[in-house]
């Protein structure tokens, strides 16, 4: 597969996979006359990288991280660094949720406020996006 179909069915910028060759991280084949072939693989394998860069991993932790996939197996070392990366992880969804919890409710009393309520939307004006609105408690 050559580089702009991996990019199109991946959905990322031939420059990102040239990164990631560069990075060691995907492998292409070359033709004699340069240009990059992929295996069908690729695209499930960008897919995976991307899924790491997103969870916050290096690419020196992905480029570790990518033969244990293959493989199935991690030196003792690498597990304990793979474990640290879960459980950063797992603090962030923590932290993530609580944010869109938190957006919830703002939105849930925006919709339907409480009566006591003496803010009315339509009173309100929005504000640049460098600072923040008058009138809004940023406190939910």
């Amino acid at each position: 597969m050559r580089i702009g179909e991996v990019a199109r069915q991946a959905d990322v910028s031939v420059r990102a996979l040239r990164y990631y060759e560069e990075q060691e991280l995907l492998h292409a084949e070359r033709s004699s006359g340069g240009q990059r072939h992929y295996p069908d693989s690729a695209v499930a394998r960008v897919r995976l990288i991307q899924q790491l860069f997103a969870a916050g991993l290096s690419s020196r932790s992905v480029r570790e991280v990518l033969p244990c996939v293959d493989s199935g197996t991690a030196a003792p070392g690498l597990l304990d660094h793979l474990e640290a990366e879960r459980a950063r992880i797992s603090e962030r969804i923590t932290d993530l949720t609580a944010a869109r919890d938190r957006l919830d409710a703002v939105i849930a009393n925006t919709r339907n406020p409480p009566p006591e309520c003496t803010h009315h939307p339509e009173q309100v004006t929005p504000a640049p996006a460098d600072r923040p609105a008058e009138g809004r408690d940023h406190a939910a």
